[in-house]
């Protein structure tokens, strides 16, 4: 059955000038054997990876017009000007100009417009001649035009061309020959040459379809050009499918299948990047690339994925879909819309269904509508609202009860029930008021309904289902936003965050299943909702994929399936995601503009191939290079900086790239994948390396490997010139250094001797100083011992004195015995002034200090004994009373003894003349 609905389209990949960095306009595209894209911009040559776009200015800053990749070389052709492209080993084109080199002379402003490759010869059309080069002679042929040559073609091993006013012409053995010169052919431009059979179609701009054959001209009518103007087609080109597409200049494109019907037009309005389409070309893959006035798309025509794109917001965002009767429904936020399958024509409105539909099920023979103002019964594009309460959310049979059916509100649960024919609402399940968005029986009696703020609830129903006995929360699952309740393969699931869980009606419990949770574990978690289709296929969707799950027939085991279509991509509805089935393998998935249709048959894995397509090279000092790609890297010490841009070719919207990347010689391990396309290194030490980089595409991983080999040299400080100085410049400063060392340890043994000395000597004086100090002290002693025998004898001195002096005074009173006494006080006089006893006092007083009379007798060398006498009583702090007995004197001749002292030493007369003696 084929299927085909209104303006679905393939899926459409957008570049704009910001992306690939060049003008807007592109003239003509072609594609190399190792699939990279190649598109003539106004600003020159465009390469594109699948990854990274590089331009490559136009040789004389002119408009690039033509483009063409024969074997290894990429033709352009520009404003005066024509050649090739070849890489370099470092991965870059470098340009060769062919109209230079030959010195081909030109016609004036000659701009170069198509490049066509015939067996050995390449040809170059500009309007007015066509230039034909051998690649394997160098040499070249010119075929001129008297009038304007718009177009070059080849068909099969044949070239055409139209010269206008002229006709059309063929190219043999090097010469033109007229095919054609029926007056159409003259006057309108020709914008498309195919084959069919043994004719030719003919596409003109403006003037529509015909065929060529031996017979003539003849109008061929299209089913398409009865409802679709004709006019201002620029390119076309016939694709391997048979399908035809025109680019226009201000409709953007039609493809036509080989019958002349429209199976699609795609323009700005539906998602093409522009209205003016300059080139087409298919690759290799079946993908159409469109150059544009503003941009390059890449249309998926082999994709198989189509989306239907709700430009003018009338459908809104798609929240249920289903197939019945040949009829497609889709519920929205905006209300119910159908078209018949096999139908053109745009999606209708079913009247009274405004508003917010959640569920379309088609039940007992009958298409049911839960919508936010009620339930329908929908039939022939009508409603029929059945039930009048607000916000259904789903329904579902009832077991064993053939009228019967159960549906959940915003408020509980329902019964629906026919009747002499007729569905009406019945009554309302009464006990449990708790919203009803999810729900499934578990047997007659039970049913677990689910609210994804508060938990799942088991709810025990009378046997005529009109009232909730008991109910309670499940303790053993957790709530989450965004999940859902579904029955697969005769167990009730319930989704969340944390994984997916089965019910377990024995036990009452929910157990987590490994294998379904690891749709969660392997992607992104985004939402818990769970679809079943009518084949039996649970569905789940997180991230970057769309998930489902089969059973294998032999074994029973559940198999996980990943369709590679992102959440960015799919902008459905966090929670309310939905899919339904329409046919053989074919899927309708709802977004928020629109839907997806998916054919599971198409699905088919393809392997490509990574390439590094360019290593750089970087210095500490800021330089960078390219470096050769066919060789092993050799790099100074300093150029340890690297950068590897690396692809693989895959130009589609709905399949992801991501790489993986390792370092042997520095890391082990691969690197964690990712969407980027580069990879850098800095500051790598030296050594062996080899950069080895993988990818996968929708979770595959791709078989080749691509890898550079590159060894980074030892800095000059680690090479072997270095080395052998580093080790007679170590030989060296061992030897300095022993000799340091020896000199060292004999100077610290000096040191340590001559410390040792000096301590021994420091030890020394400090004995000979404590030895002194007791000497001091013992003489300190002596002198104290001899003051003290200087004091005594002093003191007995007088004592003895001051007696006889009062002894002699009272003997001279005995004047009756004068003569008796006097000898007596003769004696008295003579022990007084004893000699013996000076001589005593002298010698103790010289003992306790010794140098007081040298000190005096130097400052005063003029005083006589009797002065010292009295300077050595002044000096032990005598009184005159105390020193007058010791004279024998009287205390009046002490003072006029002391006044005279004090003359011959010449003493001021403010200093006490016993603290003069004393300090001396």
């Amino acid at each position: 059955m084929s299927i085909s609905f209104a303006q679905e389209l393939p899926p459409i990949i957008k570049y704009t000038p910001k992306t690939y960095q060049a003008d807007n306009q592109n003239w003509m595209i072609s594609q190399a054997e190792n699939a990279y894209m190649y598109i003539a911009n106004n600003k020159g040559l465009l390469e594109f990876n699948g990854a990274q776009w590089r331009v490559y200015n136009s040789p004389n800053e002119t408009i690039m017009r033509s483009v063409k990749v024969i074997e290894n070389r990429i033709y352009t052709g520009c404003y005066m000007n024509f050649g090739y492209w070849e890489r370099n080993a470092q991965g870059s084109l470098e340009y060769t100009s062919l109209s230079e080199l030959l010195e081909v002379s030109m016609v004036e402003d000659e701009q170069f417009w198509e490049i066509i490759q015939v067996d050995k010869w390449v040809l170059f059309q500009s309007l007015d001649r066509i230039y034909s080069y051998h690649t394997e002679t160098k040499s070249f042929k010119i075929i001129e035009a008297n009038h304007s040559l718009t177009k070059l073609f080849k068909i099969g091993d044949e070239l055409f061309f139209q010269v206008l006013d002229e006709g059309l012409y063929t190219i043999e053995d090097g010469e033109k020959k007229l095919v054609s010169s029926n007056a159409i052919l003259q006057k309108n431009i020709i914008v498309g040459l195919f084959a069919k059979e043994n004719q030719k179609i003919v596409v003109t701009r403006n003037s529509g379809w015909f065929t060529l054959d031996d017979s003539g001209l003849t109008a061929l009518e299209m089913p398409y050009q009865t409802y679709t103007d004709q006019k201002s087609i620029y390119t076309s080109i016939q694709l391997r499918d048979g399908n035809y597409m025109l680019g226009t200049i201000a409709k953007g494109i039609y493809c036509i299948s080989p019958e002349g019907k429209l199976l699609y037009r795609i323009d700005q309005v539906s998602g093409l990047g522009n209205n003016t389409v300059l080139s087409l070309f298919e690759d290799k893959e079946g993908n159409v690339w469109v150059g544009l006035d503003n941009g390059i798309n890449c249309i998926n025509t082999k994709e198989p994925f189509t989306y239907y794109a709700d430009q003018t917001g009338r459908l809104g965002t798609i929240y249920t879909s289903i197939i019945h009767n040949d009829t497609i429904y889709v519920g929205t936020n905006q209300g119910l819309f159908y078209k018949p399958i096999q139908n053109t024509s745009d999606f209708t409105f079913v009247t009274h269904t405004k508003g917010q539909v959640w569920c379309l099920r088609a039940l007992k023979g009958a298409l049911f509508c839960g919508h936010d103002s009620g339930t329908f019964l929908i039939e022939n594009g009508n409603a029929q609202k059945i039930a009048e309460i607000t916000g259904t959310w789903d329904i579902k049979t009832v077991p064993n009860r053939e009228h019967q059916l159960i549906q959940g509100n915003y408020e509980g649960l329902y019964i629906l029930e026919k009747k002499e024919g007729l569905w009406q609402l019945s009554h309302k399940i009464e006990g449990y008021d708790i919203s009803s968005k999810h729900f499934e029986w578990v047997n007659a009696s039970k049913i677990l309904v689910n609210h994804e703020y508060k938990g799942v609830y088991e709810l025990t129903l009378t046997d005529d289902y009109t009232k909730v006995t008991a109910y309670q929360r499940n303790a053993t699952i957790q709530k989450s936003a965004n999940t859902s309740l579904i029955q697969f393969d005769g167990i009730i699931y319930q989704a969340n965050k944390n994984g997916i869980y089965g019910y377990d009606e024995a036990t009452s419990s929910f157990q987590k299943d490994s294998i379904l949770s690891s749709i969660y574990e392997n992607d992104t978690y985004t939402s818990g909702r769970l679809v079943v289709d009518d084949i039996g296929y649970l569905w789940a969707f997180t991230d970057n994929y769309i998930n489902y799950v089969t059973k294998a027939k032999l074994n029973g085991n559940y198999k996980i399936n990943r369709i590679a279509i992102p959440q960015t991509l799919r902008d459905e509805m966090k929670g309310y995601e939905n899919i339904s089935h329409i046919a053989q393998k074919k899927y309708i998935l709802g977004t928020s503009n629109g839907y997806i249709t998916i054919d599971l048959s198409a699905i088919k894995p393809k392997a490509y191939e990574i390439r590094i397509n360019k290593v750089t090279n970087s210095s500490l000092t800021g330089d960078t290079k390219e470096v050769s790609l066919t060789e092993e890297g050799d790099f100074h010490a300093k150029e340890s900086f690297l950068a590897f841009t690396y692809s693989i070719p895959a130009y589609h919207k709905y399949k992801i790239a991501e790489y993986s990347y390792q370092l042997e010689g520095l890391y082990d391990e691969w690197s964690d994948w990712s969407t980027r396309s580069t990879a850098s290194f800095e500051n790598l030490p030296h050594g062996d390396y080899k950069f080895k980089v993988r990818a996968r595409i929708n979770n595959e991983v791709t078989e080749s490997i691509a890898s550079y080999t590159f060894y980074i040299n030892r800095p000059w400080y680690l090479s072997n010139l270095a080395i052998l100085l580093y080790v007679i410049l170590t030989t060296l400063l061992f030897t300095a250094l022993n000799g340091f060392y020896k000199r060292y340890y004999r100077k610290q043994r000096e040191r340590i001797l001559e410390r040792k000395t000096r301590e021994l000597a420091v030890k020394e004086l400090e004995a000979q100083k404590e030895i002194i100090q007791l000497k001091n002290t013992q003489l300190k002693t002596d002198i104290e011992s001899k003051n003290r025998e200087l004091a005594i004898a002093t003191m007995n001195m007088i004592k003895k004195n001051e007696t006889l002096n009062s002894i002699k005074q009272e003997l001279k009173k005995q004047k009756s015995e004068q003569q008796s006494v006097t000898p007596v006080i003769r004696l008295i006089d003579k022990n007084i002034n004893n000699a013996d006893d000076w001589k005593f006092f002298e010698e103790a007083f010289n003992h306790a200090d010794k140098d007081f009379f040298k000190k005096v007798k130097e400052l005063h060398p003029k005083l006589t004994a009797n002065d010292l006498r009295l300077c050595a009583y002044l000096r032990l702090n005598l009184s005159s009373k105390e020193i007058a007995p010791l004279l024998n004197i009287s205390v009046r001749s002490v003072e006029i003894k002391r006044y005279r002292l004090r003359k011959k030493i010449s003493l001021a007369r403010e200093i006490n003349l016993n603290d003069y003696f004393l300090n001396l």
